[in-house]
């Protein structure tokens, strides 16, 4: 009996070591990747405050290339957008020492608004700072909006496998009442003015109000071909097909008079402008708000959706 006793003593003994050791490692563990974590974050902090220094530790007066980085879709809370550009437009502008800026251009496009704000403020620069140029260098897309900003500059490069153009305007939507109907649901919607479910994908699209719409759609492609004509001038072609949606290769772009040359940043800054001391004024988000973004874009995204899809349709301009 006392020997069973002394078995179970070192038996539990035993388990009791193991689990405090099992326990210790656990918590050892936690630690570690708490702190590599805080080494990342710290790791992270300097070479953010390195990158940071892209133009605000030069002199006033030394001279450089300016460069505005437009890479993304364009709208008012997206990639590009009007606030942003026009910040690094400014800074580009008064700096002492910049002899022209360079707008690199990606974008596929995006709202009419926010593109036509940035024409109408690079127009602004140009009038008010006559002897600095811009110059919009084209990467693998400039197409829509990103084209009707690409205008308002003084030449625009490309290269030979570039896509531009895609001058137009759409809206987009579905029709699905007769999907409805086939399984067996009843559409109700109930507004104040006759025209205020207009566009509603389960209703049957009336005539006088599609005619309203392309109306509308037509209102603001003319408004981009007007800015079209008036960046490009005498360059560009009599080919109505420019204004028809379509879209070019960096070559046929040029033939068409819609860019004037094939180059890219460097070359430009080296050839056009004569200074390859590129400085970059692209406005970026601050540390804490990229921080910020990436821990609450899983939530506020879904979040956010779920209730914007509820109060509006699929329909996009442009």
């Amino acid at each position: 009996m006392a020997e069973n006793k002394k078995d179970n003593w070192e038996q539990k003994t035993i388990e009791k070591i193991a689990s405090s050791s099992l326990i210790e490692q656990r918590r050892s563990r936690r630690w570690g990747i708490f702190f590599k974590l805080i080494t990342l974050l710290y790791i992270g902090i300097i070479i953010y405050g390195f990158n940071s220094m892209s133009h605000s530790s030069i002199p006033s007066n030394e001279k450089i290339t300016a460069l505005v980085k437009l890479d993304g879709v364009i709208g008012s809370n997206l990639e590009v957008n009007a606030d942003d550009v026009i910040s690094g437009l400014r800074e580009a502008y008064a700096h002492q020492g910049t002899e022209a800026i360079i707008l690199s251009i990606n974008s596929p496009g995006g709202s009419p608004v926010q593109s036509g704000i940035i024409n109408d403020e690079i127009n602004r620069y140009k009038l008010v700072h006559p002897n600095i140029p811009i110059y919009a260098v084209v990467e693998d897309i400039c197409a829509s909006g990103g084209y009707y900003i690409a205008v308002a500059a003084d030449q625009i490069f490309v290269n030979k496998a570039s896509i531009v153009g895609s001058i137009g305007v759409r809206m987009d939507g579905f029709g699905l009442e007769e999907l409805i109907k086939n399984i067996g649901v009843e559409r109700r919607l109930m507004t104040a003015g006759k025209n205020k479910g207009m566009l509603d994908p389960f209703l049957p699209i009336v005539p006088e109000q599609e005619e309203f719409v392309q109306n509308l759609l037509n209102e603001i492609h003319d408004q981009f071909i007007a800015v079209v004509r008036k960046g490009r001038g005498d360059r560009l072609s009599t080919d109505e097909s420019i204004f028809s949606g379509l879209f070019w290769d960096g070559n046929s772009a040029i033939k068409l008079g819609l860019v004037d040359n094939l180059g890219s940043v460097g070359s430009v800054a080296r050839d056009i402008v004569g200074n390859e001391n590129i400085v970059d004024f692209t406005t970026k988000a601050s540390f804490g708000e990229r921080l910020a973004e990436k821990f609450g874009a899983g939530i506020g995204t879904s979040f956010s959706s779920t209730i914007l899809n509820k109060i509006k349709n699929n329909t996009v301009i442009k």
